[in-house]
């Protein structure tokens, strides 16, 4: 047997058969969950698709929504500017594309946020596309199999990992190869203790063979993730907070969060709002990791005086706690608001 049909005869027993964006043909929703699914695990993905879904049901509900509410259903999935450019992309399908997923490769392509691997994969589950896809799981597989040396983010490596995943391809059942393919990296081939015993591919391994698992792929280089620091204001008026709108790029784009300030938090206080703290109180920190560095938050509890509290430019506004927690925030900002529910 090939590797193609080790692969396609392994996934009819024991690939996974009834998640919620299987079974279907339509590309819109194989389009979303191949987004949610870049760098987030099945099992965290499957409640945001749902809801998701359920809210924006296909192309044009999802592109007549504001930026501000698919954040919302986006909030906690993190990598954010995954959540802005579906969105972007649904807009422009219905500018370019007349409302309808394109079917060409080279278009799915050129859409925001979908690289060539998220592409194929759409194309290969919607059309029947014979394409190659090389995701972090088929990355892997393919390295141990083939001991491929090298981290697999530099370019040549890459370049090699792409030329054996086209090589591989079968000439029919593209679609359980291509699930196949995935299924064995997240349920099989993991990254750490990887259950050999399990793998339809372990005679043909040069990993396995050799000892050598836990050396392939090749880990990127280490490096220490900087570290940097900013203080939050909770700004609190009664039973409202005060959040702005953060920019489109950078951290938390397109998100509303607590303001952040690098002066005294007194000072803030009153050239946000014209008034001075009644009460200040430290709260706990907390540290989030982002791909490139550590932010350790330092939220300060502010009570804000006086009747004539408004918010003094159009990007910040003036929320109720609950409403608050509940929109389009980044997830530490909302652990810090539920802390006060």
């Amino acid at each position: 047997m090939t590797f193609a049909e080790k692969l396609i005869e392994w996934h009819k027993k024991h690939g996974r058969h009834d998640l919620p964006w299987q079974g279907t043909r339509d590309p819109y929703a194989i389009w979303v969950s191949e987004i949610m699914l870049q760098q987030t695990q099945v099992a965290t993905v499957v409640p945001y698709y749902n809801r998701f879904m359920a809210r924006f049901a296909d192309i044009p509900s999802l592109a007549s929504a504001s930026e501000d509410e698919v954040l919302a259903h986006w909030a906690g999935l993190g990598y954010y500017a995954r959540g802005r450019n579906l969105h972007r992309a649904a807009r422009q399908i219905m500018e370019l594309h007349a409302g309808i997923f394109p079917r060409d490769l080279d278009l799915v392509n050129a859409l925001p946020g979908i690289g060539r691997s998220t592409a194929a994969a759409i194309a290969v589950f919607a059309y029947g596309t014979r394409a190659p896809i090389l995701d972090g799981n088929v990355k892997r597989v393919l390295s141990r199999v083939f001991a491929v040396e090298g981290w697999p983010g530099i370019r040549d490596i890459e370049s090699r990992l792409w030329k054996l995943a086209a090589s591989l391809l079968p000439g029919e059942n593209v679609e359980a190869y291509t699930q196949a393919q995935m299924d064995l990296g997240a349920t099989v081939c993991m990254r750490t203790r990887p259950d050999c015993k399990r793998c339809p591919l372990a005679p043909d391994c040069i990993a396995r063979r050799e000892n050598r698992t836990g050396e392939l792929p090749t880990a990127r280089p280490r490096r220490m993730l900087p570290q940097r620091s900013t203080t939050l204001l909770l700004l609190r008026h009664g039973q409202n907070v005060l959040l702005e709108k953060r920019p489109s790029t950078g951290i938390w784009g397109g998100l509303w969060s607590l303001p952040e300030t690098s002066a005294d938090p007194e000072s803030a206080c009153l050239q946000l709002t014209g008034h001075s703290p009644e009460s200040m109180q430290r709260l706990p920190a907390l540290t989030h990791v982002f791909t490139h560095f550590k932010l350790d938050i330092k939220p300060v509890l502010i009570a804000v005086g006086g009747t004539d509290i408004v918010a003094r430019e159009p990007v910040k506004v003036w929320m109720g706690i609950d409403e608050a927690a509940r929109a389009a925030i980044p997830k530490p900002v909302r652990t810090i608001l539920e802390s006060l529910c």
